[in-house]
């Protein structure tokens, strides 16, 4: 029997650990990535709502919004409900984004060279059910 989970962890890992080495100087790590990627594309969020996305327990993610608005990246602000907050990219961050994203595009370039665009669609969708089969929820899409 094939292991999917462990084979998407490694996977996982493998990933990270490239990218991680690629965003060292911009001291920027692959979990605080996934955050930055998905505030860009969304829009700020409550940290619920990140947290949510990320597969995340809360005090996970304050420590990366703590890390990330010690380095400017973030903005931290009070939600109309003054419990929640809601975060967003600075300016800084924004303006670095490009710069972030080639690097990882040229990751994903690496990893999936060789192997046709049907088959990535096939994976694609495949990890998608797999997630929704586990937690039900429904993914963003990047």
């Amino acid at each position: 029997m094939v292991l999917y989970g462990h084979q998407a962890g490694q996977l996982s890992r493998t990933f990270k650990k490239v990218l991680n080495e690629q965003l060292q100087d911009s001291h920027l790590y692959a979990a605080q990535w996934g955050l930055v990627m998905f505030l860009y594309t969304e829009g700020p969020h409550s940290q619920r709502a990140i947290a949510d996305y990320l597969k995340v327990e809360a005090p996970t993610l304050t420590r990366m919004v703590n890390r990330l608005n010690q380095e400017g990246w973030i903005k931290k602000e009070e939600g109309l409900d003054r419990r929640k907050r809601i975060i967003g990219l600075t300016d800084e961050a924004k303006k670095h984004y490009e710069e972030w994203k080639d690097i990882s595009d040229k990751i994903e370039k690496k990893a999936t060279r060789g192997i046709p665009e049907e088959e990535l669609e096939v994976f694609r969708k495949v990890a998608e059910k797999m997630i929704t089969n586990l937690d039900g929820n429904k993914r963003y899409v990047f």
